[in-house]
C-alpha cells in the first residue's frame, strides 16, 4: 500500500499512533448513528484510603450501543469501551457492556483524587463526572507526658500528636472510662494535617496506675489509639485495727491488742506507736506495727496513735481506749413472804410482784467474753428492770402491813363495841294521856317513875 496517505495530527493523549484511522472510523460511525434521546449517564463519587481499590462505574438507562469512555482528571482517554489507551497498568476492566463501564483503580494515592469523566457519544454528546476522595490516616500516634512520676495534687501535662492526615483528626482524652476535654491545635502542611491536643490533669493517688488513652476519630481508620499508665506517688494510708478483744469491750484486767496498718507509694518505712497528750504506760509492749496491753486497768485509758511515714509525707490514725470494770455476775434476788390465814390474798400479790425481778436477772451475762458494743445496753437495761422489780416488792409488803393492821382494828373494834351494849330508861309519864291538862299529866308522871316499863337501846 505504498504512497497512502496517512492523516497528520497528533496522536491521541495516551493512545498509540496506529490507532488513530481506528478512532476516526469510529467517530464517524457515531455521526450517522439516530440520536439516543432519553439516554441517561449515572455514576457515584468514590472515597478511598490511600492504598486501597477505588472503582468507577459508568452506567447507561435506555442504551442504545452508544460508544462509552471514561476519562481521567486530564481528559485523557483511560478506556475507549473495552480498549485501555493509557498505559497504566493500575487501571484494570471490571465489566463492560452496552450500560455499564466499571474501571478499577488499585494503590490509590493522592495524586489520583480529582474529577473522572464519563462520556457517552450520542447526539448531543453527554457526559457526567465523578469525584475520587483520598483519605490518609493518621502515620503516627504519640503521646509525651510532662513528667513521668507525679506526686498527689500536682498538675501535669500530656500532649497527644496525630501526624499527617487528611482530613485534620479529632482527638478524644479518656481516663479510664471517664472522658476527659483537651485543647487541640491544627497545623497544615501542603495537603496533610498534623493534630495536636493538649491535656492537664490534676492527679490523686486513685489515678496510680490508670491509662489515660489518647483516641483518634477519623473516617479512614477504625479504633485508632494510644495510652500512657499513670504513676503517682501519695503519703501513706493509716488504719488501726483492733485484734482481741474481738468486736467486745475492752473491760479491766483483760488483755488489748492493736494492729497498725499503712500503705503508701512508696511502702512507708517509718511506723511509730504513741500515746496522745501523754506519756505511753511502762506495761504497753509494742513491737513493730502491734501494740500489747497484757493488763489493762483504768489508767491505761486515752488515745493511741499510730503514725507512718515516706518520701511524699506523714499520716496517722488514732484509736480511743476507754477499759470499763471486770464482768460482775448479780445473784437473783430473793423475797421472804410471811403467810397469813387471814389475809391470803396479800401473800399471792406480792409472789406475783417479785417473779419477773427474778427472770430478769437469770438472763444476765456471766462473763465479758458473752458481752459486745451492742449487747452493752441490753444488759444495763436488764439491771434496772431489776431493781425496779426489787422495789416493787418492797412497795408491795409495806402495803400488805398496812392493809393486814387495818383488818385487825376493825377486828378489835367490832368485838369492843359489840362487849358494850347499853340498857336505858325513858322517863316518859305512863297514863298521861288520860290526863285532862298538863299540868295534871306531869303529876301524874312524878308519881309513876317507879313503875315505868324498860325500854332497852342499842348504840351502834
Amino acid at each position: 500500500m505504498a504512497g497512502r496517505a496517512q492523516p497528520s495530527g497528533p496522536a491521541p493523549s495516551g493512545g498509540a499512533p496506529g490507532l488513530l484511522p481506528l478512532l476516526l472510523l469510529l467517530l464517524s460511525a457515531a455521526a450517522i448513528i439516530p440520536r439516543g434521546d432519553g439516554q441517561n449517564l449515572v455514576t457515584e463519587d468514590v472515597t478511598v484510603v490511600e492504598g486501597d481499590v477505588a472503582t468507577i462505574s459508568c452506567r447507561v438507562k435506555n442504551s442504545d450501543d452508544s460508544v462509552i469512555q471514561l476519562l481521567n482528571p486530564n481528559r485523557q482517554t483511560i478506556y475507549f469501551r473495552d480498549f485501555r489507551p493509557l498505559k497504566d497498568s493500575r487501571f484494570q476492566l471490571v465489566n463492560f457492556s452496552n450500560s455499564e463501564l466499571r474501571v478499577s483503580l488499585t494503590n490509590v494515592s493522592i495524586s489520583d483524587e480529582g474529577r473522572y469523566f464519563c462520556q457517552l457519544y450520542t447526539d448531543p454528546p453527554q457526559e457526567i463526572y465523578t469525584t475520587i476522595t483520598v483519605l490518609v490516616p493518621p502515620r503516627n500516634l504519640v503521646i509525651d507526658i510532662q513528667k513521668e512520676i507525679a506526686v498527689e495534687g500536682e498538675e501535669i501535662e500530656l500532649n497527644c500528636t496525630a501526624m499527617a492526615s487528611r482530613p485534620a483528626t479529632t482527638i478524644r482524652w479518656f481516663k479510664g472510662n471517664k472522658e476527659l476535654t483537651g485543647k487541640s491545635e491544627v497545623e497544615q502542611w501542603s495537603d496533610m494535617y498534623t493534630v495536636t491536643s493538649q491535656l492537664v490533669l490534676k492527679v490523686g493517688r486513685e489515678d496510680d496506675g490508670v491509662p489515660v488513652i489518647c483516641l483518634v476519630d477519623h473516617p479512614a481508620v477504625k479504633d485508632l489509639q494510644t495510652q500512657r499508665y499513670l504513676e503517682v506517688m501519695y503519703k501513706p494510708q493509716v488504719r488501726v485495727s483492733q485484734n482481741y478483744p474481738v468486736q467486745g469491750l475492752t473491760r479491766e484486767g483483760e488483755p488489748l491488742e492493736l494492729t497498725c496498718a499503712a500503705f503508701g507509694k512508696p511502702q512507708p518505712t517509718d511506723m511509730r506507736w504513741l500515746r496522745v497528750d501523754d506519756e505511753m504506760p511502762q506495761h504497753v509492749v509494742v513491737s513493730g506495727s502491734n501494740l500489747l496491753i497484757s493488763n489493762l486497768n483504768k489508767t491505761d485509758n486515752g488515745t493511741y496513735r499510730c503514725e507512718a511515714s515516706n518520701a511524699v509525707g506523714k499520716s496517722h490514725a488514732d484509736y480511743m481506749l476507754f477499759v470499763y470494770d471486770p464482768p460482775t455476775t448479780i445473784p437473783p434476788p430473793t423475797t421472804t413472804t410471811t403467810t397469813t390465814t387471814t389475809i391470803p390474798t396479800t401473800i399471792t400479790d406480792t409472789t406475783a410482784t417479785t417473779e419477773p425481778a427474778v427472770h430478769g436477772f437469770t438472763q444476765l451475762p456471766n462473763s465479758a467474753e458473752e458481752l459486745d458494743y451492742g449487747d452493752l445496753s441490753d444488759s444495763r437495761a436488764g439491771e434496772e428492770g431489776a431493781i425496779r422489780s426489787v422495789d416493787h416488792a418492797v412497795v408491795g409488803g409495806v402495803v400488805a402491813v398496812v392493809v393486814f393492821a387495818m383488818l385487825c382494828l376493825l377486828i378489835i373494834l367490832g368485838r369492843y363495841f359489840a362487849r358494850h351494849k347499853g340498857t336505858y330508861f325513858t322517863h316518859e309519864a305512863k297514863g298521861a294521856d288520860d290526863a285532862a291538862d298538863a299540868d295534871t299529866a306531869i303529876i301524874n308522871a312524878e308519881g309513876g317513875q317507879n313503875n315505868s316499863e324498860e325500854k332497852k337501846e342499842y348504840f351502834i
